[in-house]
Order: C-alpha cells, then sequence, then structure tokens
C-alpha cells in the first residue's frame, strides 16, 4: 500500500482526500503544471506545486512525463531554414519597415 492509499495521512495531497491548508490539492497542481514547466509562475506558486509533487507520486508521475514529453518534442522539432531565405526575408521586412517610414 503506498502513500497515496492512506486518505487519513494529512501529509499526501492526493486527489479524492482533505488537502491541508498551504498546499495545493492535485487538481489545482496539474492546471498549473504547464506554467510551472514554461516558468511562468510566481516563486511562491513554484514552491507550492513542487512541495505537492515531493508527497504525490501519481502528479510527480505526471510531471515527468510532461517535462520529457517537452524535451522531446524540442529536440525533435528544429528545423534548419536556409540563409537564403532569412536573407529574403529580412530583405522584404527591411524594404516594408522603408516604405511605412515614407
Amino acid at each position: 500500500m503506498g502513500e497515496q492509499d492512506v486518505p487519513d495521512n494529512p501529509a499526501v495531497p492526493t486527489k479524492g482526500h482533505e488537502v491541508p491548508a498551504g498546499f495545493l490539492d492535485c487538481d489545482q497542481t496539474i492546471e498549473r503544471l504547464y506554467s510551472y514547466l514554461d516558468g511562468e509562475l510566481t516563486e511562491e506558486r513554484r514552491v507550492e506545486i513542487r512541495r505537492h509533487l515531493d508527497l504525490c507520486g501519481p502528479c510527480v508521475g505526471i510531471f515527468g512525463f510532461e517535462a520529457e514529453l517537452r524535451k522531446v518534442i524540442a529536440s525533435r522539432c528544429k528545423d534548419h531554414v536556409p540563409d537564403e531565405l532569412i536573407t529574403r526575408v529580412a530583405d522584404a521586412l527591411r524594404e516594408e519597415h522603408s516604405r511605412q517610414s515614407n
């Protein structure tokens, strides 16, 4: 029996159990997970999520999966843009900017 199977344990903020003051529940944690991974939260919110993840096996599993998925996507989604195209786009932007300035 894991900690998440013990509903009377107040240190375990898992789904379906009472959550102690100062802790986020599983739904709140998962709802903020993407913002956490993107570094978009305040330090206070990051601490709340980290505290929950430290105690909740199911949520830390979801966190690990999402973090790994982001790494895989980032490493595989790198298209090389030819220098010639970069130059053409930059020239077109300069030309448009010049037209708008006049």
